[in-house]
């Protein structure tokens, strides 16, 4: 097994059991994309293994130790996640929100030490928000806060970072920034990235790895050639999709899709045979 795997873990909410028996292995140094439908179990995955919520049964195994019987700040050395609504950070400039990034290699009252400052500033060098250092988080745009909530990722100096939806909320221009400083961040820096994403196309260009889920359950993991396919999209979406190539990466992308209905499916819906002759009018 890989450095980083989950073997049969469940997670749920009292009775209510949203990820069932699952085991799924990250590759190390990977951009690994978990992609399914709203509720399909992405977020609460990510959750479990990053030790936010605990598995009611399993394991999630990282450098051959379980997390649950790991200490809290060297866990917190080896994995950063961005949650998909990161807390406020009213009142806060974007030095001192990348500052707590380093929380798990303080001391006592916790000062910052001189190694802090430089780790700091290296991680808004990396993500290119040294010049809003002093600047209040409010007053950055949504990416540009994107950007910095990195960052803080960044300071941690983890190996492995998880990311629950990091585009969600920007344009198409921050979308790709955020997600092209994420490759450079795992190209130049060996970092392994594990991230859900709801668009396909995105899932597909940034990712060396995907896991496909539904009702709490794998479809399929894999490359993206084994898994942005037809047969894998219509058991998870629920979609008949037409596959193409990206002319860019030359990875296959869902050009265009229909639902998939059944026989007799949705047929109390159908619309009245007058309705529809009137159409013809």
């Amino acid at each position: 097994m890989g450095r980083l795997y989950t073997s049969n873990i469940n997670i749920g909410y009292g009775d209510h059991v949203i990820v069932k028996n699952l085991s799924v292995e990250i590759p190390d140094k990977k951009i690994t994309t978990i992609i399914g439908s709203n509720g399909c179990g992405k977020s609460t995955l990510l959750k479990a293994i990053t030790r936010i919520i605990s598995h009611q049964s399993g394991s999630v195994v990282l450098d051959g130790k379980d997390i649950l019987k790991e200490n809290t700040k060297n866990l917190a050395k080896k994995m950063a996640i961005l949650p998909q609504s990161p807390e406020s950070a009213n009142g806060l400039t974007v030095g001192e929100l990348v500052s707590y990034g380093r929380f798990p290699y303080q001391k006592g009252f916790g000062r910052l030490t001189k190694k802090d400052i430089e780790v700091i500033d290296w991680a808004l060098e990396v993500t290119g928000t040294i010049e809003y250092k002093f600047r209040s988080v409010d007053a950055l745009s949504g990416g540009q806060r994107q950007r910095v909530w990195i960052a803080m990722a960044l300071a941690q100096e983890t190996d492995i970072i998880f990311l629950d939806e990091p585009t969600t909320y920007l344009d198409m221009a921050h979308q790709l920034e955020v997600l092209e400083l994420l490759q450079k961040l795992n190209k130049e820096q060996e970092r392994t990235i594990i991230m859900v994403l709801h668009e396909l196309n995105q899932a597909a260009r940034f990712a060396d790895h995907l896991i496909a889920m539904k009702d709490g359950e794998v479809v399929k993991a894999g490359n993206c050639e084994e898994v942005i396919n037809r047969h894998v999209l219509q058991k998870v979406f629920n979609i008949d999709a037409e596959i193409g190539r990206d002319p860019r990466t030359n990875k296959p992308m869902c050009i265009t899709y229909n639902l998939v209905k059944g026989e007799n499916k949705h047929e109390e819906n159908r619309i009245p045979d007058h309705f529809a002759l009137s159409a013809n009018y």
